[in-house]
């Protein structure tokens, strides 16, 4: 039996954020998802919490097991336009590999639903030699507000989105990650986290079709220009990390990751020095 330890990092949100409506709808699939590989499928799955000492507390269901709140964020740790108390994605993995021994770990974003299939699913793909990879979320319409419609979010078949914000990994090759100090919540933290799983996995995958997860609504706050020097800092822990392997692997292919990511964080810094 395949086991499995998730975290996420639940954010205090207030009613003008739209991770007070995701939030609760992310808690309560997990809850669903975790029950049903338990009862259908025999799976052995381990919700955990995480968030900033001295932060309020989110209410989560009770089968999260909450972790000890993390010491810093970066802004403890650099300075920015606008100071925002976002965790180091390598506080939040490490906390939940001291906390866990499951075979593999999950790490999703906050607002990132789960189908009720979704462990039993992700097991399967190990089965099949799947080792590392990351699912690409659905995104549903924005007009669903609470728990009480999560049957009719499961039906939505959803619009394909880019972007990462799923991951499942061996627990075994987590010691190896390179994270650098980026942060959640800001661009560029999915290819941080694809470029190690590409680099240290023997199969790799994105898979970008799966009805896995969803999102309700496309927010995205996190790219708003007073913010863009968080963008800025995670493109280059993204390319401090992405040196660092390809010092010890050679030239990567451009044409798959982490390789294609370089012509991206080529063109953005281009960009920039023209301002």
């Amino acid at each position: 039996m395949i086991s499995f330890s998730h975290i996420v990092n639940p954010v205090p949100a207030g009613e003008e954020s739209d991770l007070f409506t995701a939030q609760p709808i992310t808690f309560a699939t997990m809850r669903a998802a975790r029950d049903f590989s338990r009862d259908i499928a025999g799976a052995d799955v381990r919700l955990y919490a995480v968030q900033l000492a001295g932060e309020e507390e989110v209410r989560v269901p009770a089968v999260f097991q909450r972790l000890p709140g993390l010491s810093r964020s970066v802004g403890d740790l650099k300075e920015f336009a606008t100071r925002r108390k976002l965790p180091l994605i390598r506080d939040i993995l490490q906390a939940l590999y001291e906390a866990d021994d499951a075979d593999y770990m999950i790490y999703t974003n906050a607002d990132i639903a789960l189908q009720p299939n979704f462990y039993w699913t992700a097991a399967r793909m190990i089965e099949r030699g799947h080792d590392a990879f990351a699912v690409n979320r659905r995104t549903i319409p924005a007009h669903y507000r609470d728990t009480g419609a999560i049957p009719l979010m499961y039906a939505e078949l959803g619009q394909e989105h880019k972007g990462w914000d799923c991951f499942v990994f061996p627990r075994a090759m987590y010691p190896r990650f390179r994270l650098g100090l980026a942060c959640i919540g800001a661009g560029w933290l999915g290819r941080v986290l694809l470029t190690n799983m590409a680099c240290l996995a023997a199969h790799f995958r994105v898979f970008t079709d799966l009805h896995l997860t969803f999102h309700v609504g496309n927010e995205t706050a996190w790219r708003a220009q007073r913010f863009s020097d968080y963008l800025a800092h995670n493109r280059a822990e993204w390319h401090r990390v992405f040196l660092e392997f390809a010092r010890e692997r050679g030239p990567f292919d451009r044409g798959a990751i982490p390789g294609c990511f370089l012509d991206f964080f080529e063109r953005q810094a281009a960009r920039e020095s023209r301002k």
